[in-house]
């Protein structure tokens, strides 16, 4: 189940919000938990029922490693490092038993694994459990007693399948001690719908041309086809992704829980390494607590530490060596800026160009699975083709010109500069802020559902990681 789809949004969701509302009527939030759990272990099991065990699996053992390492003494250590080689285990089994199975064949090792779907999801709440677990290792958290509640935080719906990666000290409190005001559902319900908008309005539409140039296989595509796809892509995936959160963290300010920022308009940065400060930040975050200042950090190896977690990054994406090569692109890029532009004085117009050349061309190399796809697509982006531009590539920009046109405007802080505008600190500016947030969100709502009818099912890009 998906969030951008008439059933959740017609059925799933007012079931549920009719129970969570019966279930509020009671004492305390322990019966609003149950119904948000049940409703969430459904949401999880619609399209894959069997991995739903999987996932009750996880929860429990990581509730009983919490629990061995809130002890005191030398086993505290033991309990953590068993339950990072459990998680990691089960993630690197579903996720990348048949990558190493594959690359040990290409050394002559014949190794026969069975074919394991990936259960949506793993890679975000493998990693939601170990940043529990190092949390309360910590002592910045601590264990939770009840394993109703673990599994809330590790199952709750609205960031399950497709984050952000929600740190359990973020929303500790709030599992057993959270209200809902009216600002809290109407701020809510409206990031849910500019999430909506951004996936269904804007990247579903943007899918349709990035396929149409780059999915059906590289045979007669011109040079500018190949920018025109690639431009596409770019667009495509942020809205796709940023559209997800949003929609995540407005179900999740409906329900009381306030989730981080996970993007922060990335495409207006200044260098690869501002780029990567406002995309997909959870994860950022999580491999700079855990994995880059333990391992040292700026104060010693920062180049081989740079190279490690981004190796790991693109790893954490998918099975595959275009993800890891996306991976070491990045690392190399952020860990050469630190020792150059950084440390230069370059125009801004200047470094937000440079930035987004490199990243639409590492979207190139994270698009094409098919290493040997690849490999061929990029001389054609530079050139190496049959035909400069054709046909299709006016009729792509024409036709879809508007799209083309909110797409570039729509990744700009739009919001930040209308709240400036209005003056949202003044109560003129509150309530004209209000009848616009309500105008948008009805149109919003209506443009979605008319181009959701009919339509064949689009999943958001990260459920595949």
């Amino acid at each position: 189940m998906v969030f951008a789809d008439l059933f959740f949004l017609f059925a799933f969701l007012p079931a549920f919000a009719i129970c969570y509302l019966l279930a509020s009527l009671a004492k305390g939030v322990g019966v609003k938990n149950l119904v948000l759990v049940v409703f969430s272990l459904i949401f999880y099991a619609w399209g894959e029922p069997v991995y739903v065990f999987l996932l009750l699996l996880c929860a429990l053992l990581n509730w009983l490693f919490g629990k061995g390492i809130d002890q005191k003494g030398r086993g505290r250590t033991f309990w953590l490092v068993a339950g990072l080689v459990c998680n990691l285990a089960i993630l690197g089994t579903f996720k990348y038993l048949g990558f190493f199975a594959d690359l040990l064949g290409r050394f002559g090792l014949s190794v026969q694994v069975p074919e394991i779907a990936l259960p949506i999801g793993i890679s975000f709440y493998t990693f939601q459990s170990i940043s529990y677990l190092v949390d309360v290792y910590r002592k910045e958290s601590k264990a939770q007693r009840r394993f109703g509640d673990l599994l809330l935080y590790i199952s709750m719906f609205p960031q399950l399948i497709a984050g952000p990666i929600v740190r359990y000290g973020t929303i500790a409190k709030e599992i057993n001690n959270r209200h809902t005001t009216a600002a809290d559902f109407a701020d809510g319900s409206f990031r849910f719908l500019v999430g909506l908008g951004k996936k269904v309005i804007l990247a579903n539409q943007l899918s349709e041309v990035s396929d149409q140039f780059l999915a059906g296989g590289l045979a007669g595509l011109s040079t500018a086809g190949a920018w025109v796809g690639l431009l596409a892509f770019t667009l495509q995936i942020y809205f796709d992704f940023s559209g997800y959160s949003d929609m995540a963290i407005g179900i999740g300010r409906c329900l009381g829980f306030h989730f981080k920022e996970n993007f922060d308009h990335p495409y207006c940065c200044n260098s690869i390494t501002d780029f990567w400060r406002r995309w997909h930040i959870s994860l950022g975050s999580f491999f700079r607590d855990y994995l880059y200042i333990p391992m040292g950090g700026n104060r010693r190896h920062q180049f081989f530490n740079i190279l490690v977690v981004w190796f790991l990054t693109g790893m954490w994406h998918g099975a595959s060596w275009n993800f890891i090569l996306w991976g070491l692109y990045f690392g190399l890029i952020v860990a050469l800026e630190k020792y150059t532009i950084l440390r230069w004085k370059v125009p801004a117009w200047l470094l937000h160009l440079y930035s987004l050349v490199l990243v639409v061309l590492g979207w190139g190399i994270f698009y094409f699975v098919d290493f040997s796809q690849m490999t061929a697509f990029f001389p054609i982006l530079f050139g190496k083709a049959e035909a400069l531009s054709d046909f299709t590539v006016r009729s792509a920009l024409t036709s879809r010109f508007w799209l083309w046109i909110a797409a570039l405007v729509c990744c700009l802080p739009l919001g930040r500069w209308i709240r400036d505008l209005v003056g949202e600190k003044r109560a003129f500016g509150r309530s004209v802020l209000s009848i616009l947030k309500l105008v948008f969100s009805v149109a919003l709502l209506t443009v979605s559902v008319a181009l959701l009818v009919g339509a064949t099912n689009n999943p958001f890009i990260y459920t595949r990681f």
